[in-house]
């Protein structure tokens, strides 16, 4: 599509690219390893580097390359303009509340999950998460539930193009036995994960959808496998869960610049 597009940007692309390079484990770089990252051309990727330099998103110390905090005005702005906190923060808050657990709303982006709000327990656990943070879709309960609603041919791109990485020896890693376990998760309308992206976590997740019936998100709770039995876990959490989802879904129709958002993902 943006092949055909004679409005397409492939400049803005190649900038947008380079950002979205620098991650948790590549915080810093040099002009080589941005290339490498990026696919792009070294030459390309310098240019790249030496505008969002100017224009004050990216700094550099030497040789090496990061981010500034300015980039934090893009997600504040979204943020802001799309009243997260207004529409979805008081229901995740409630199952919070009620269960002790962490809870959270995450969308589908490329293979992985992104935050878009987390309500955090009190309780420490190993994997801290917030809004922007990403997980890879296949090994938590958000991601496995979005995917399981995904069209079967979008489904079929993901599972062709994403890295099935084992975190445990409980992640599953197989796309076979994955897709087997999307069709369970779509019949059941929920998915319940434990160890899979790390070891003594236990979490379950369900959709949000729109009037139509699309997915639009997941919202979940998460907590130490050591608090509570996984069978118990569903059992208790998985109500508030639904109920919470669908005052989401309510709550939407008020907000259209959110809906739209999420549904343009």
């Amino acid at each position: 599509m943006k092949d055909k597009d004679p409005e397409y940007l492939t400049t803005l692309e190649r900038g947008l690219t380079v950002l979205r390079s620098f991650n948790k484990s590549q915080p810093e770089m040099q002009l080589s390893e941005v290339a490498a990252a990026t696919n792009l051309s070294p030459a390309v990727a310098r240019r790249c580097l030496n505008t969002l330099v100017a224009l004050g998103y990216v700094t550099r110390s030497g040789k090496k390359f990061l981010l500034t905090p300015e980039v934090l005005v893009f997600g504040s702005a979204f943020l802001a303009s799309a009243s997260i906190d207004s529409v979805i923060g008081e229901h995740l808050q409630r199952v919070r509340d009620e269960t002790g657990d962490s809870s959270s709303i995450s969308v589908l982006s490329g293979e992985d999950i992104l935050y878009l709000a987390h309500i955090p327990t009190n309780r420490h656990i190993r994997l801290n998460a917030g809004v922007g943070t990403r997980f890879p879709a296949h090994a938590t309960s958000m991601g496995k539930v979005m995917l399981a609603h995904l069209p079967g041919d979008k489904l079929d791109d993901y599972l062709h193009r994403a890295e099935l990485k084992r975190f445990t020896d409980l992640t599953v890693t197989s796309p076979d036995t994955l897709r087997k376990q999307l069709v369970e998760i779509r019949e059941k309308g929920y998915c319940s994960v434990l160890s899979e992206l790390d070891y003594g976590l236990v979490s379950i997740a369900v959709p949000v959808y729109d009037d139509n019936g699309n997915v639009l998100a997941a919202i979940n709770c998460s907590t130490a496998a050591s608090r509570i039995a996984q069978d118990e876990l569903v059992r208790t959490r998985m109500p508030l869960l639904k109920q919470a989802s669908q005052q989401i879904q309510h709550s939407l129709n008020k907000w259209p610049v959110l809906l739209h958002s999420l549904l343009r993902l």
